[in-house]
């Protein structure tokens, strides 16, 4: 079993910052990527952004510039970096770890972004 567990979440205003926390654990040989995606009120979910093993990052369009992905997959743990948040931000921030063989996702950490 691999558990995922994120933190960092919370209700800010309109243009302040938040770092989220993910980290995953149990039976992990080794991950191919970790990521974040989040599900808007009424929405899908959504990818927000990934690193791979070695390094690669990608993200959506819509954090670009303000949002950063960091961690070090070789020890499960994984970050993100929100700058300027807005009110279209908030959403259930969830991670997920890639195994290679499974995705394993958190429960998700609530951002609300609000004046």
């Amino acid at each position: 079993q691999v558990q995922v567990v994120e933190s960092g979440g919370g209700l800010v205003q309109p243009g302040a910052s938040l770092r989220l926390s993910c980290a995953a654990s149990g039976s992990i040989f080794r991950l191919a990527a970790m990521g974040w995606y989040r599900q808007p009120p009424g929405k899908q979910r959504e990818l927000v952004a990934t690193i791979r093993s070695g390094g690669l990052t990608n993200y959506a369009d819509s954090v670009k510039g303000r949002f950063t992905i960091s961690g070090d997959i070789a020890k499960n743990t994984v970050y993100l970096q929100m700058n300027s948040l807005k009110p279209e931000d908030t959403a259930l921030y969830y991670c997920n770890a890639n195994t290679y063989n499974n995705i394993y996702w958190g429960q998700g950490t609530q951002v609300t972004v609000s004046s």
